[in-house]
C-alpha cells in the first residue's frame, strides 16, 4: 500500500516526536510501506480522557498515512494500572475492567478504520496474559529484565522511599510482553505512547531484540501541560473526559475556547487535522487580534466536532451563543442548556420563584441587594437575554425557558442559571 512520505515531517512539524528509538530508522520505515504499529490504552477508569486523546489521533494520523494500527485495549494490564508517583493504585475487580474495557473500546472506534487495505484491529492483552503461567511469564519474560535497569526507572526510583510493590513494580514487564506478542503473532513494528511511558515502550523494543534479535521501532509524544507547566491528567480535578456523561461537551467545548494565546497553536497541531498553512493562519490572526480568540473558535470546534460529533458540536456553539445574548435560548435543548448552566454556575430553587433581586444573590451575580438593584438601574441585568428594568420583579413560570430554567446574565458576560423544580 501507498504511504504518505511526508509523515515524519509532518509529525515533527506538530511537535509529536518528543522521543523516538532511532529516527532515521522510523523514517525509512514509515516510508518504505505500510508499517503495523500499536498503541496502548489502560481501562483504569470509564473513560479516556486528553491525554489518550493524543495517542487516538495520533494513531489515526498514521492510518491515514497509509499504516495499519492495533489499538491495545488493556484487560490485563488494566487489573494492575501502571506506576504512579502519588502511590499505589486500588486495584479494580474483573468485572470493572471488563466493563471498563467496553467503554475504552467504544470510545477508541470512531476514530479509526476497520475496513480497507490498512483497517485497524482491536486486541486486548488479557487474551494472552490470563492462561499464562507464573513459571512461563518469569522463565520466558522475566529473565530478560535484569533488576538495576528496573529500578533506574524515574517513577520506580521516586517511589522507591515511599513503597512500591511487587505487582506495579512488574509493569513493565507485562506491556513489553504485548510489544513481543503482537510482534510474533500480527509483525508489529512500531509502538508509539506518551513521553511518560517511554520507560515501558522501550522495554518492550529491548525484548524484542533479546528474544528474537530483531530491532523494532517506537516513539513518544510530548505530554501536554497546563501554561504553568503542571500535567493535566486524569486524577486530578477539572480532567478533560472524553465521555459525554463525565464532562459534558458544553464543558469540553469551554475548555478549549479557553486555551492561553501561548498554547493554542501547539494545541492545533496536536489536536486538529487542519494543515499547516490553516494554522499558521490562526497563530497570525491570534497573534495580531488576540480579542477575537480565532485560534481557541477554531480548536473548540474541530476537537468538539472529533470527539462528540458535528450534530453535539454544533449545540454546543449555539448554547455559547444564546447565553451571551446572540441566539435564542428557547432553541436550545434542555439537556445542552443544563450543562451550559451547571457549568457556568447555578442555583437550585423548589417551589416558588424569588424576586429577580434574590436570584442575582442566590446565584452570586450580586454581593447583595443593594448591589443588584444598583446594577438594574444601570442597565446591566437581564433575565433570558431581556434587559431587566423593573427592581421588583418576580420571574413567572411563563419565563422558565425549556420549562425549568431561568438565565440570568450580568453585563454581556457574566451569567449564571436557576433550576426551578417543583415541591
Amino acid at each position: 500500500m501507498t504511504t504518505d512520505p511526508q509523515l515524519i515531517d509532518d509529525l515533527e512539524w506538530r511537535g509529536l516526536l518528543a522521543l523516538t528509538t532511532d529516527r532515521d530508522a522510523l523514517r525509512d520505515a514509515l516510508s518504505g510501506g505500510s508499517v503495523r504499529f500499536y498503541v496502548g490504552f489502560d481501562p483504569t477508569a470509564p473513560s479516556l480522557h486528553m491525554g489518550n486523546l493524543v495517542q487516538i489521533l495520533t494513531a489515526r494520523r498514521l492510518q491515514q498515512a497509509g499504516h495499519t494500527p492495533y489499538a491495545l485495549v488493556g484487560g490485563a494490564t488494566g487489573m494492575i494500572g501502571d506506576p504512579k508517583d502519588s502511590g499505589e493504585r486500588t486495584l479494580n475487580s474483573l468485572d470493572t475492567v471488563k466493563d471498563w474495557v467496553a467503554r475504552v473500546r467504544r470510545q477508541i472506534e470512531p476514530f479509526l478504520s476497520f475496513e480497507g487495505p490498512n483497517a485497524a484491529t482491536m486486541v486486548d492483552n488479557y487474551d494472552w496474559t490470563a492462561s499464562l503461567s507464573t513459571i512461563d511469564f518469569l522463565r520466558d519474560i522475566g529473565k530478560h529484565f535484569p533488576v538495576n535497569r528496573m529500578l533506574a526507572r524515574d517513577t520506580v526510583k521516586r517511589r522507591l522511599e515511599s513503597g512500591i510493590s511487587y505487582t506495579e513494580f512488574s509493569y513493565v514487564l507485562l506491556q513489553s510482553m504485548d510489544y513481543l506478542n503482537l510482534y510474533r503473532d500480527h509483525g508489529v513494528t512500531l509502538q508509539h505512547g506518551g513521553s511518560d511511558q517511554w520507560g515501558n515502550i522501550t522495554g518492550g523494543v529491548e525484548l524484542i531484540r533479546r528474544v528474537t534479535g530483531v530491532h523494532v521501532h517506537a516513539f513518544g509524544t510530548p505530554l501536554i501541560t497546563k501554561p504553568d507547566g503542571t500535567k493535566y491528567g486524569k486524577t486530578e480535578a477539572g480532567a478533560l473526559w472524553l465521555d459525554p456523561e463525565m464532562m459534558s461537551p458544553y464543558a469540553f467545548y469551554q475548555f478549549w475556547l479557553n486555551v492561553d494565546d501561548t498554547q493554542v497553536v501547539d494545541m492545533l497541531k496536536v489536536f486538529t487535522f487542519l494543515t499547516r498553512d490553516e494554522i499558521e493562519e490562526l497563530g497570525r490572526q491570534t497573534e495580531e487580534k488576540p480579542f477575537l480568540r480565532a485560534g481557541q473558535r477554531a480548536l473548540a470546534e474541530h476537537v468538539t466536532t472529533l470527539v462528540h460529533g458535528a450534530e453535539e458540536a454544533g449545540h454546543v456553539q449555539a448554547a455559547a451563543a444564546a447565553l451571551f445574548g446572540g441566539g435564542d435560548l428557547h432553541a436550545l435543548s434542555t439537556a445542552t442548556l443544563g450543562a451550559a448552566l451547571r457549568e457556568a454556575g447555578s442555583a437550585t430553587v423548589a417551589g416558588d420563584i424569588p424576586s429577580y433581586v434574590d436570584l442575582m444573590v442566590e446565584t452570586g451575580l450580586a454581593k447583595g441587594r443593594g448591589e443588584a438593584r444598583r446594577t438594574i438601574a444601570e442597565g446591566g441585568a437581564y433575565l433570558n437575554n431581556q434587559r431587566v428594568e423593573d427592581p421588583e420583579l418576580v420571574p413567572s413560570p411563563e419565563d422558565l425557558v425549556g420549562g425549568s430554567w431561568l438565565v440570568l446574565r450580568r453585563g454581556k458576560k457574566t451569567f449564571a442559571g436557576v433550576e426551578v423544580t417543583p415541591i
